[in-house]
């Protein structure tokens, strides 16, 4: 029990905020910029884009009274999240919505906690979302894929100093915030029936072009926010 004890007091040390942890260098936007627009490189990290793209569906989807019952990633780095409920419905439009606006809110706010010091709690949360998603996974390269990203942020969250986290909190952040455009921008080029628009137009007959502008709207203001912080970090204003 009295190692059961000081195992949970370590718990509860790292899940504490660290306000001197807070930044972002000139060297994460670089590295973030290059993992982008670098194509071979982001044909393989996109998927990070798409777990969060999934689990936003999901978690949108189970606030609206669906079950999440399963979440695919396939080789060529697209994905599906699995709810069931009615066939038609606000909960059903709201869930199809959430997915492209998921990497640019969670990236902002990992970039604005980054910056006020919250990288531990963050990274603490995340882990804990993966292993509830590792129940759901379909697949094995789901699995290898959510194991993968969760050990790596335990390990970061664990082991690794406040100023660290906050690095590479807040340089996921943008990578996710960055890559949510470029998806967004993959899929108005290319809005068929089977995207995301081409589902919401279905159900609503709300034209496709609309609700393009309405993730762009979003991701918008997700960038503007994380903006704020990053300019304050480096000495912008």
């Amino acid at each position: 029990m009295e190692a059961l004890s000081g195992w949970w007091e370590q718990v509860w040390v790292r899940l504490q905020p660290d306000p001197a942890g807070g930044a972002v260098t000139w060297v994460v936007l670089a590295a973030v910029a290059a993992a982008v627009l670098a194509g071979p490189v982001w044909r393989r990290l996109r998927v990070l884009v798409t777990v969060v793209h999934e689990l936003g569906h999901a978690l949108v989807g189970v606030l609206g009274g669906r079950r999440f019952t399963g979440l695919v990633l396939r080789g060529d780095m697209s994905g599906h999240a699995v709810t069931v409920g009615p066939a038609r419905g606000p909960g059903l439009v709201l869930t199809a919505w959430a997915g492209y606006p998921a990497p640019a809110i969670v990236g902002a706010a990992a970039v604005q906690a980054a910056a006020a010091g919250w990288a531990p709690p963050l990274l603490g949360l995340t882990v804990l979302v993966l292993l509830l998603a590792l129940l759901r996974v379909r697949s094995f390269y789901t699995a290898a894929v959510v194991v993968g990203v969760g050990v790596a942020t335990a390990a970061l969250w664990w082991w690794a100093p406040p100023t660290w986290q906050a690095q590479v909190l807040a340089g996921t952040g943008l990578f996710q915030l960055i890559g949510s455009w470029r998806h967004l921008a993959v899929v108005a080029a290319r809005p068929g029936p089977g995207s995301d628009v081409g589902v919401l137009a279905r159900l609503t007959r709300v034209p496709r072009w609309c609700w393009l502008v309405s993730f762009a709207l979003v991701l918008a203001a997700a960038t503007w926010w994380a903006w704020l912080a990053v300019r304050t970090l480096l000495g912008l204003q």
